[in-house]
């Protein structure tokens, strides 16, 4: 089973577990008797719309029944590329606590910047909280868990934005950064993302280290960082010497950049659809209300959303991706290369990572965005995939977001809820031994019509071996490899994808452990 102790090197980050039944409690909507008639194959049971099993799970380092919902704190330069992730953001927010919003600075853009850099105003965020609250009690019709906009506003600050890598003045968002990871009633993990310069969360961590230096060890302890490079020299010259020591579990992305300003160019042409004019006005800029229209599109299709990864990475789709960057996601995969610092795969034998800063001028994206080869573009498609490949259903779950601003419960489509029968998240096995993974427990709140996948995720884990073959059923019964040496991960998906329009798709990840015989 996976311990307690979360990533390696880290402070605890608790597994993810199936829970055998969920209530109906406190709901706004089940499904009526219609609905759950189209299902075939497995009993439905009503339940929670839009809302994972994971949200309220079992973990066994929390009480049992405690709130799974990751907690979170965005900090962002307000790029245009920030301003569209924003709006994914809060479609999305149902499934975090936001802790806060925080306006900072970065290398591209700060107060006084000029031209390009030009720093958008401050209340931006406002603005686009005063476009969710429009669609709030359209949302709630979905899911009950979105935050209400008084409570978002209550959580925006205002953070260091005055010049690149400005930490020195206690802006009011740095101290409410502080003052979130400070309480000491809540121990969860807090999800601290860098959209833009790391320069904000840098000069919190300052004031915890100058007023409370005796609490460092217990902030890193829940402190999880996800930077979208590093987009001034903070993380370096502050964060680094004074803080990776504690073994922060941090990510720092290169290979978001699929999903920002390049995407044209790299994505792979089936993957494209989902991003280009038909597709984003049919499904995202039409029809779908005030906040979807303020999406910042190019020519009708797709802008940029370099910061969407960071949050992606923490949605509880199933696919456990917060108890290990290396396990890869909606957010991306990557690789521990010091303490419990992670960055990207390597695109190719003998490419190594920066000593320093990871930022535009050494990215691999960049390095690989114009690249015309074969060769070399066979190389850039292999270093996004681990983002591109679930692209489809980031996209397809962004859809019915949008609709949700706009239709009502009975017209609109929510996630497949993928349980488990008799099958642990965590399994231990034998070379040889067959086992049975069963998803007959999966349940459909619209009641639709199901498709299941389980399949091997071959890049994860330690096995060298052969893949296991892909199987289109609830239950697969595979055999661990006969070959297979004590200590290796085998990762198993199980992808379960709905009927409904547009369909969405969720998972359970499931890791067999090979034991010595």
């Amino acid at each position: 089973m996976f311990d307690c102790a979360g990533w390696q090197g880290g402070a605890p980050e608790p597994a993810l577990q199936t829970i055998a039944h969920q209530t109906s409690e406190g709901m706004s909507h089940q499904p009526n008797a219609s609905h759950l008639s189209r299902a075939t194959g497995f009993p439905i049971v009503p339940l929670i719309a839009a809302v994972l099993v994971w949200s309220v799970g079992l973990n066994p380092c929390m009480g049992a029944g405690e709130n799974r919902r990751p907690r979170v704190i965005v900090t962002t330069d307000g790029e245009a590329d920030d301003r569209c992730s924003m709006v994914r953001f809060l479609l999305t927010c149902n499934e975090f606590e936001v802790e806060g919003i925080i306006n900072s600075s970065s290398q591209f853009h700060w107060e006084g910047g000029e031209g390009w850099h030009a720093f958008h105003p401050v209340s931006w965020i406002k603005d686009y909280i005063g476009l969710y609250a429009k669609v709030y009690d359209n949302l709630r019709l979905h899911d009950p868990n979105y935050p209400s906009p008084d409570e978002l506003l209550g959580k925006w600050k205002v953070g260091n934005v005055s010049a690149i890598g400005e930490d020195e003045v206690r802006s009011e968002g740095a101290e409410w950064i502080a003052k979130v990871l400070l309480d000491d009633r809540d121990p969860r993990p807090v999800w601290v993302q860098a959209w833009g310069g790391c320069n904000t969360i840098s000069r919190a961590l300052k004031i915890i280290q100058e007023d409370h230096p005796s609490k460092m060890k217990e902030v890193a302890g829940k402190l999880r960082l996800f930077l979208i490079w590093e987009q001034d020299g903070t993380y370096q010259d502050y964060i680094r010497p004074n803080w990776e020591h504690f073994n922060i579990p941090t990510i720092i992305s290169d290979q978001f950049d699929c999903m920002a300003y390049i995407w044209p160019k790299v994505l792979p042409q089936e993957t494209k659809t989902y991003f280009e004019a038909d597709w984003m006005q049919a499904h995202i800029l039409k029809g779908h209300g005030p906040l979807c229209s303020a999406y910042e599109a190019k020519d009708g299709a797709f802008h940029a959303e370099g910061d969407t990864p960071a949050f992606l990475h923490t949605i509880p789709n199933g696919l456990r991706s917060t108890e290990s960057p290396a396990w890869g996601g909606w957010g991306g995969r990557y690789t521990r290369i010091r303490h419990n610092v992670w960055m990207d795969v390597p695109p190719a034998e003998g490419w190594k990572h920066p000593e320093g800063r990871w930022t535009i001028d050494n990215s691999w994206a960049k390095r690989l965005e114009n690249v015309t080869d074969p060769e070399e573009m066979a190389i850039r498609t292999r270093y996004f995939k681990p983002i591109w490949r679930w692209l489809g259903e980031v996209q397809n779950d962004f859809a019915a977001r949008a609709d949700w601003c706009v239709k009502d419960y009975d017209s609109a489509n929510h996630p497949p809820v993928v349980r488990l029968k008799d099958t642990p998240p965590d399994l231990d096995a034998l070379p040889g031994e067959e086992l049975v993974l069963d998803a007959t427990a999966t349940t459909d709140p619209d009641g639709d019509r199901l498709n299941f996948r389980w399949w091997h995720h071959s890049e994860v884990g330690n096995r060298s071996g052969r893949v296991i073959p892909e199987v289109a059923s609830p239950t697969a019964r595979i055999t661990v490899p006969a070959d297979a040496q004590p200590g290796e991960e085998i990762h198993m998906i199980g992808e379960v994808t709905d009927t409904g329009s547009p369909s969405l798709t969720r998972y359970q990840r499931v890791v067999i452990r090979v034991g010595d015989p």
